[in-house]
């Protein structure tokens, strides 16, 4: 695979393709998922998974996509409205920080770095499904206590982003650098402990 394609092309064994993809990326990353593999996986010839991505890139794309929307969605459906923010807010950091340390989480962010000054779409692609996707449905989760009241957030976007980035706190770099290869639940309730303290201090109502 070496062209990127503009957009992706869609078809009857498309799913399939994406599930097969899912599974060999998750086991073996980015580096050592091979498209024989892939196309073995799925169950599909290298011809009908080149048809709907012509590049390995691509793929990794959309799974990262879909794999960011799965978990948001699973986040969402543990938030109530009427739970304290401080509960909140700890559950989304949790599962923030907890994407961001795992091995899919920073094959992610180490592909969007390394490529996306060759191919700008998919850089505009992995932002898309991670820190906007992250931006939005944080926000969806703040606006009501902003209406209640709880929370004071003038500029939603710049809260919601810095919410994000407080998560990464420097747990993501050392483990992104090699520096730190043995992640605790306590290093992890440091940072998401953290992130919420900061957080309410600058927006608590």
């Amino acid at each position: 695979m070496t062209a990127m394609a503009a957009e992706i092309k869609k078809g009857r064994k498309f799913d399939q393709v994406l599930e097969g993809a899912r599974e060999v990326f998750m086991r073996d990353g980015f580096e050592g998922a091979s498209v024989d593999e892939i196309a073995r996986v799925a169950g599909v010839s290298k011809a009908t998974l080149y048809s709907y991505f012509p590049d390995k890139r691509l793929l990794f794309s959309e799974v990262a996509r879909l794999e960011c929307n799965r978990q948001a969605e699973e986040a969402l459906q543990e938030v109530g409205q009427d739970d304290p923010v401080e509960d909140v807010l700890h559950e989304a950091a949790d599962r923030i920080v907890r994407f961001f340390l795992s091995d899919f989480g920073q094959q992610v962010f180490r592909i969007c770095v390394a490529e996306s000054h060759r191919f700008p779409e998919l850089g505009c692609r992995f932002y898309a499904s991670g820190p906007a996707m992250v931006r939005e449905r944080l926000s969806q989760v703040l606006t009501p206590y902003v209406n209640k009241g709880v929370l004071k957030i003038d500029d939603m976007d710049l809260a919601a982003n810095q919410f994000g980035e407080l998560c990464k706190s420097d747990l993501f770099v050392r483990c992104l650098c090699g520096v730190c290869t043995d992640v605790t639940e306590a290093d992890i309730k440091r940072v998401t402990d953290g992130a919420v303290e900061m957080f309410l201090a600058r927006y608590r109502a």
